[in-house]
Formats: C-alpha cells, structure tokens, sequence
C-alpha cells in the first residue's frame, strides 16, 4: 500500500516507468518499496458507440498523507506518465479510512 491503479496507457509504457517511479515514491512517502504496487487496469474507452484512444487515467488508493505529500506524488507520477509520450494524464487520490482497511482480518 499505497496502491497505483492505471487505465488508458499501454501496459508496456507502464513497465518501462516502474521501476523508477517506484524508486522515487519510496523516498517521497516515505514508506518500504515492497508496500508500493501498481496495477494496469485494461479499459476501452467508448464514445458514440465507437471505441477510442484512451488517456491516462492513474488512481492512486492510499492512507492520507497531507495534501504536499500529495500534489509531490502527483507530480512526479505525471512526469513519468508524460515521458512516455502521453500529453495529458487525470490523477485521483482515494484515502482509505484506518477502521476500514483490513489485512488478514485485522483492521490497521
């Protein structure tokens, strides 16, 4: 945990940034490599009844961390995002609530 969940980028984009990106959100979070994961969700994006292109659209699922924790996750996730060629890139934080997060039935 913190999890990274990422739609509308080709899954090889995304292991070409992994390693990095991970290595860098260590350090802003703070928190062991190995509590960090990123999930390549397939999407299809539709409009009027067609498919088309996606964008990148990452969900970042976490424990809060304050707000400049954050926008620097943000920015960096961005950064690698847009080092694949990929212009624009939607970023949403979800927070897990402490009572409600369990890990082998035991909340945190």
């Amino acid at each position: 945990m913190p999890q990274i969940k990422v739609r509308g980028m080709k899954v090889e984009n995304v292991c070409k940034i992994s390693k990095e990106l991970i290595d860098e959100l260590e350090k802003i979070i703070g928190c062991p490599r190995d509590y960090l994961t990123i999930e390549h969700m397939n999407s299809i994006f539709i409009m009027d009844g067609e498919k088309v292109e996606g964008y990148p659209f990452i969900e970042v699922a976490w424990f809060d961390r304050g707000q400049e924790i954050q926008d620097e996750v943000a920015k960096v996730i961005t950064k690698y995002v847009q080092s694949q060629g990929y212009e624009g890139v939607d970023i949403m934080f979800t927070v897990f609530e402490k009572h409600r997060y369990y890990e082998n039935g035991e909340h945190f």
